[in-house]
């Protein structure tokens, strides 16, 4: 028997990808179908609807669905989602497909998945605007009710992403036909939730933390991970292996830089690296709730919460993301509610005078003799050229930085936010 946390939603996992046989019969079918063409972040949704990620979700989202979702934090049969899954066609694709038809899902000439349309529903600018406070407005300088639409439509990745988005919405299940690059090209650490499930049954875990990452690991990650060791049977240091905004360090540049830092500093019973799919959102506390949900559908009943998770600029606040936690709707019935829980810690940094890592709750002693750590200083420092100060981050996977950012030709402004900068502490 198990003892890891049950899948989100009460049903297992919910998989929607095809293999073997009905596989190849349903790829034969999608030539002849009308075809949509999908974003990267509907690709990387529909991977995760494949392979059980989103469970208990077999498909794309009815305006019933979104308008709970954005509204209530629950899909229509009051089951716990926190962040919409839509999928956008323009007015010719839509107008050329009708309720019940199938269709094909296609992505730089590559079918994802075929689906069964049972819905389709106009958004209109005033409703993308709508899910865009709900989602993405925080409590942060930026989200302001005087500021937020002055900034989020060119600082906001998550805003302009829905915004951007094509004028109707299609619903209806899904049958994914691939899983795209990721188990070729991150193979080893790419896993289904089934083949991690495994892992961590082979090792008898049942209390495991997830380390959300999309940058490589500097000092302060790789503390909050040796902290959720100490107190759970073990860590998954949980990276994004898809899309990210500009400026970002992709994931096969901070995929080698885990494995050296885990190969060097880390007792390897105790640690898996593993990698998902999705793009981000940059959603702040929503996208804390759904980096929690796919997790219990991976087998981890903890996420660590540290400050300003899966943020941007100055739209949250530093602890949003964990107050949040706090305020989703809980029904009592474990197949509707949200299981994997927030370890919630505190803003962690190196002091110079503790001689060592700490947070807020620990050190005693004053702003200059920290060393303010975060992911977006680090590449701002990385795309000038400046120099690293000691104890940001390990030397081995520095060199491994330095070496991509040196290859270089074109190079995005990298902005720093009042947090990241250490300003608000």
């Amino acid at each position: 028997m198990s003892k890891l946390v049950p899948p989100h939603g009460g049903k297992g996992l919910v998989c929607s990808l095809l293999e073997g046989a009905a596989r190849e019969a349903e790829v034969k079918k999608a030539a002849g179908l009308k075809k949509v063409e999908i974003s990267p972040r509907v690709r990387g949704d529909l991977i995760m609807m494949g392979i059980g990620g989103f469970s208990p979700l077999n498909g794309f989202m009815t305006k019933a669905d979104w308008k709970n979702v954005c509204e209530k934090f629950t899909l229509a049969d009051g089951t716990f989602w926190p962040v919409p899954v839509t999928l956008d066609a323009n007015k010719d694709e839509a107008g050329a497909i009708s309720v019940n038809d199938e269709i094909a899902l296609v992505f730089k000439d590559e079918i994802y998945a075929t689906m069964k349309v049972t819905e389709k529903y106009a958004l209109t600018a005033a409703e993308k605007k709508w899910e865009c406070e709900t989602i993405f407005k925080g409590a942060g300088e930026d989200s302001s009710d005087s500021k937020f639409w002055q900034v989020a439509e060119k600082d906001h990745p998550g805003v302009k992403m829905v915004m951007e988005q094509k004028e109707f919405n299609l619903a209806g299940p899904v049958k994914v036909l691939s899983e795209g690059r990721y188990p070729k090209d991150y193979a080893g650490v790419y896993m289904r939730p089934s083949v991690l499930r495994a892992e961590l049954d082979k090792r008898g875990w049942s209390t495991v933390a997830a380390l959300q990452l999309r940058n490589p690991m500097h000092r302060s990650h790789e503390y909050l991970a040796k902290i959720a060791v100490e107190v759970c049977d073990g860590v998954v240091i949980h990276s994004l292996i898809g899309n990210l905004k500009p400026g970002d360090i992709p994931a096969e540049v901070r995929v080698p830089a885990i494995n050296k830092l885990v190969e060097l500093y880390f007792v390897k019973d105790h640690v898996i690296q593993a990698g998902y799919p999705l793009d981000m959102r940059y959603a702040g506390p929503r996208e804390a709730l759904l980096h929690a949900l796919f997790r219990q559908n991976f087998g981890m009943n903890r996420l660590i919460v540290g400050r300003d998770h899966a943020g941007v600029g100055d739209f949250y606040g530093m602890f949003e993301a964990q107050d949040i936690f706090n305020r989703i709707p809980v029904t009592g019935n474990p197949a509707k509610d949200l299981l994997c829980q927030p370890l919630k810690i505190d803003w962690t940094f190196y002091c110079t005078k503790c001689d060592g890592m700490a947070s807020l709750r620990t050190c005693p002693h004053g702003k200059d003799d920290r060393v303010i750590l975060s992911g977006t200083k680090l590449r701002k420092m990385l795309s000038d050229g400046s120099a690293i100060p000691d104890h940001f981050g390990r030397d081995e996977v520095l060199d491994i930085l330095r070496e991509y950012y040196a290859s270089l030709t074109e190079k995005v402004e990298v902005k720093m936010q009042g947090a990241a900068s250490g300003a608000k502490m």
